[in-house]
């Protein structure tokens, strides 16, 4: 056996894979949008499966709730104020330093999602928030490039394939972004980290399939999966492509990439926070934020965000101009205390 195989030797022995297919996944590409519970056990299974290079996209930190379930940080992360995506590049470059894995601290959003996905073979879901996926899908379907939807809640989970052109695409399945309040959160319903486990595995095996170009052995169904009641389904979603006047897929609709001026702001699933991002900012110095804000609050900051916090409100901000402001749902509030405290 080839000697850069025999990491994967287990692998390799799968009649599925072979020498020639670990190959071909030591040179594909993969980016997980999103590095929370699913995100965490994806991205650990893509590095550890020899995926050539892997990019983690988060743009959120590390808090004590998270170790339930989000197996690649602990209690040092925290203490260490790590964002999520530097946390988890440094852990899984000690699990395989011949992947080449890259963290990056940032919100994916319409302006952003091409250059941080150039040359990618595949995206993995790994977000909260319905928004963001629909940008996904929006860019997957107009480039052609598959991406693995996960979600999960309580203890149930979705998982599914969407290939622009073969399968149907997340908006023929969720027509529309689900409205604020209609959906359960992990913060109204909570969640038992093996589900994103499972749900996260499946997207992983999948990936690996489609990476492979083994078409004829990728799930085509939507998998709905109960760990609690052990409950597994497989929902036949092979018409809605047909049935379905889907505005992205079939209309060419991509409104999610479209461009729009003003302030982005998005609610955090699972806490009391909205993020806040103004689209006409650029890297901020942090030191300089320093300066300015040590007058009327307590601020602490290292080389991957600054916090501080006024009366009942926290603010996190990041060197590329987003801010998470926890205290509050309400996104007007939100963006008040943006402009108040941080003048942009």
């Amino acid at each position: 056996m080839d000697q850069s195989l025999e990491r994967y030797t287990r692998q390799v022995l799968l009649q599925y894979i072979g020498e020639k297919r670990q190959k071909v996944l030591m040179n594909s590409s993969a980016v997980v949008i999103g590095c929370g519970a699913l995100g965490t056990v994806s991205s650990s299974y893509l590095v550890r499966a020899g995926i050539g290079q892997v990019r983690i996209i988060d743009r959120d930190f590390i808090e004590e709730s998270n170790l339930q379930r989000q197996i690649l940080f602990d209690e040092n992360d925290i203490s260490k104020n790590l964002p999520k995506a530097i946390a988890a590049q440094r852990r899984l470059q000690k699990i395989n330093s011949k992947v080449n894995i890259e963290g990056l601290v940032t919100d994916v959003n319409y302006a952003n999602i091409e250059e941080l996905t150039e040359g990618v073979d595949i995206i993995i879901d790994g977000t909260d928030n319905f928004e963001t996926r629909f940008l996904i899908n929006d860019f997957c379907v107009k480039n052609s490039i598959p991406w693995i939807y996960g979600a999960c809640i309580g203890s149930r989970g979705l998982v599914m394939n969407i290939i622009p052109s073969e399968t149907p695409c997340l908006r023929c399945v969720f027509e529309t972004v689900p409205h604020v309040g209609s959906f359960p959160t992990c913060d109204t319903a909570g969640i038992i980290g093996p589900i994103a486990g499972i749900i996260a595995s499946f997207q992983v095996a999948e990936a690996i399939k489609i990476l492979t170009d083994d078409y004829a052995s990728i799930n085509r169904k939507l998998l709905e999966i109960d760990v609690w009641n052990t409950q597994f389904k497989q929902i036949d979603i092979s018409e809605l492509k047909e049935v379905n006047n889907c505005s992205t897929c079939k209309l060419h609709n991509y409104k999610f990439l479209e461009a729009e001026e003003g302030v982005m702001t998005t609610f955090l699933c699972g806490k009391n926070s909205v993020q806040v991002m103004s689209r006409n900012t650029g890297n901020i110095g942090l030191l300089q934020l320093e300066h300015r804000l040590a007058p009327i609050a307590d601020v602490s900051r290292n080389a991957f965000m600054l916090k501080f916090k006024v009366k009942d409100h926290e603010f996190t901000v990041f060197p590329d101009g987003r801010a998470i402001i926890t205290g509050t749902t309400d996104s007007s509030t939100a963006k008040n205390l943006y402009s108040k405290y941080l003048g942009m």
